[in-house]
């Protein structure tokens, strides 16, 4: 912690946000805790995260006429709050809610009339959905005269056309749920009643439901590491809770034996699956699937001798008593531990890295002026766009590809690899010269020599908002920084040239290659599956793909060597995969391999039990996958998917 540990003698010398600064410079592992110290020092708070909220309270403070906005976040409903609450305050019976839809605005104002008539209470749940209709909702609101025990309730996403009026007129609370696993758990547990964990006072039940709690613990609170959790945030949600209880409910209805591919399908393929959309977030939840959901997971007979499911050897009550639960809950630790999730040990500096430059991006954003991208100013603009210039100038000094002639390649019924590199050259020398185009009438309309014209405005615009303009991506999907991009544009056209060289000497496939030089890794490993289809005289889909770290590949009629490949979630040292510790590296390179195409019965360097197959990315962000191969890691590939273990190209 080494933002807390800042030697004493500096700290008399530099600023607060100085220090902040020294440690993005030499730790950037820890910058994300360091900002939140920054914050919390100079605003004088303990911590940055806000008081649970309490409803309870709210009730209590409020008045009949002042409806209570509840702004929600995906994935957190309070409306099994509300409902809990009116039961203890009044009776259930005087709680309604409406979920907002097509055809619940008649339904809405009907109940909004008999509840302030009555003094009952209204939800009206997810008004985000409808949004054109909140004029009528606010007129209905003037005209009321309520008893003094009714309250309005009302939910919403953030959404941009939501109507100022009712916002004015509303109290508006945030409501997301608390992070760490053991908070989820505890959520879980107080939502379910003690009926129903005792019921047909069956412990093999009541086991398989704290599995279930944990599992959905797991899969939500994963998703604080995107993208090594899961790669993007998936939307479980409470109705995921409800659906996957009455699953295990079902389960022990009566019949002997247990059928766990049941729950296995259901939860893989609609309740919680249904929502991936990525083949190797999938993975992990399959394998999740296998740890909780399986007969020794809740045989609690033959726990004594055998190691626990569960982290810290957490054993199981032998009891239905929902209060026992609780109880195990209580002793786990507030902050959560990556081997909660099978993730390894260093997750949180990878973590920090990627959450501390979100919050850098949003800040660039913060910082530009606000009117800048909409009319021309000649100052704004000269001020905010320099560096994008500048930095084009330099990029571009001792290079000749802004003014190098390229003809379109002809199709010469020669090698595919040879047709897609000199193909790759010209696309990245047109790209360029179409960069330098848009970007000189940009400096031309600074300088005030032409006037500004629609294409401009749009490319000033994007770039103001620290975008990559759409001109430009659709030409190449690179990242989504203006100045990265360019970095990595003249980086690859640069290498390219030499590419080419190679490939007309018929020396590419004998030097060691680095597919981050390309624009398109991808289609050229396809180009070398065609040239090696036509060598070997098959089909293409007779291939298959694969990679070895033992030498030459044996079955391969054409193979390429590969370095500057990273791998983020564990350490390879060209034998097998090893679990990193907490001080390892987030990201380490991996030794230079061999890869091809070799027939689809054919062995490849390592057998299907002792290997795994890793996705290959572009990028750290896990947006786009260039390719899979399959990596020895010994044993327990449960192991290797739970770690979020992927391998990328290096950043050019």
């Amino acid at each position: 912690m080494c933002e807390q540990e800042f030697p004493s003698i500096l700290a008399k010398k530099v600023s607060l946000f100085q220090q902040v600064l020294v440690v993005q410079a030499l730790r950037p592992d820890r910058l994300q805790s360091a900002m939140a110290l920054f914050a919390c020092k100079t605003l004088g708070l303990k911590e940055l995260s806000p008081l649970p909220l309490n409803l309870k309270r709210l009730y209590k403070e409020t008045l009949e006429i002042e409806p209570i906005l509840i702004i929600i976040s995906p994935g957190a409903d309070p409306s099994q709050e509300l409902q809990e609450l009116a039961n203890a305050e009044r009776s259930g019976e005087c709680y309604h809610q409406v979920a907002m839809g097509q055809g619940q605005a008649d339904l809405a104002v009907q109940m909004l009339k008999e509840c302030a008539r009555n003094g009952d209470w209204l939800c009206l749940k997810n008004l985000h959905l409808v949004v054109s209709w909140l004029p009528v909702l606010e007129k209905e609101l003037n005209t009321l005269q309520p008893k003094d025990t009714f309250r309005l309730w009302l939910t919403a996403e953030v959404h941009p056309n939501f109507t100022p009026i009712l916002l004015q007129s509303s109290l508006k609370i945030t409501y997301e749920s608390p992070p760490g696993l053991k908070k989820n758990l505890m959520r879980t547990y107080e939502s379910w009643t003690p009926e129903q964990i005792s019921k047909k006072d069956n412990i093999h039940r009541a086991h398989a439901l704290f599995s279930f709690a944990w599992f959905h613990a797991a899969c939500q609170e994963r998703r604080n590491y995107i993208p090594q959790g899961w790669t993007k945030f998936y939307e479980f949600s409470l109705s995921d809770l409800r659906a996957g209880y009455n699953v295990i409910d079902r389960l022990f209805d009566g019949t002997k034996d247990i059928q766990w591919e049941f729950v296995h399908g259901l939860l893989e393929n609609a309740i919680y699956g249904g929502r991936i959309d990525n083949y190797f977030d999938l993975r992990v939840l399959q394998s999740y699937l296998k740890q909780f959901f399986n007969s020794s997971a809740i045989d609690v007979l033959n726990q004594r001798n055998k190691k626990s499911l569960f982290p810290f050897s957490l054993s199981l009550p032998k009891s239905c008593s929902i209060l026992d639960y609780r109880a195990i809950i209580e002793k786990l630790p507030e902050d959560d531990k990556p081997i909660f999730f099978g993730l390894p040990a260093n997750i949180a500096r990878s973590s920090q890295r990627m959450i501390s430059s979100q919050v850098i991006s949003q800040l660039r954003i913060l910082g530009r002026s606000v009117t800048a991208g909409c009319k021309f100013d000649r100052e704004i603009w000269s001020n905010e766009l320099s560096p994008v210039l500048n930095l084009w100038k330099k990029l571009n000094q001792n290079s000749n590809l802004i003014h190098q002639k390229v003809s379109p390649p002809n199709d010469r019924q020669g090698s595919p690899i040879l047709s897609f590199i000199v193909l790759e050259q010209f696309n990245a020398i047109r790209l360029v010269q179409s960069v330098h185009q848009s970007l000189a009438a940009l400096s031309k309309v600074i300088r005030g020599t032409t006037l500004l014209s629609s294409e401009v405005q749009k490319l000033a615009s994007a770039l103001l908002n620290q975008k990559c303009p759409l001109t430009w991506q659709s030409k190449w999907e690179g990242p989504e920084d203006p100045l990265q991009y360019l970095r990595g544009l003249v980086a690859r056209a640069l290498a390219i040239q030499s590419w080419v060289e190679r490939a007309e000497k018929q020396a590419l496939l004998s030097d060691t290659l680095d597919l981050s030089e390309l624009f398109h890794p991808d289609t050229f490993l396809n180009a070398l599956r065609q040239e090696t289809a036509r060598a070997m005289s098959c089909s293409v889909d007779s291939l298959k793909f694969v990679a070895s770290w033992k030498g030459r590949l044996q079955e391969a009629k054409l193979q390429i060597k590969i370095s500057g490949l990273l791998l983020e979630g564990c350490s390879f040292d060209g034998n097998r995969l090893s679990e990193n510790q907490h001080d390892s590296p987030s990201v380490s390179s991996v030794l230079p391999c061999f890869m091809g195409w070799i027939p689809q019965g054919a062995y490849g360097p390592y057998s299907p039990e002792e290997s795994i197959s890793l996705p290959v990315y572009t990028s750290a962000e896990r947006d786009r996958v260039v390719t899979n191969i399959d990596v020895p890691c010994g044993s327990n590939q449960d192991q290797w998917i739970q770690c979020g273990a992927a391998l990328f190209l290096k950043n050019q």
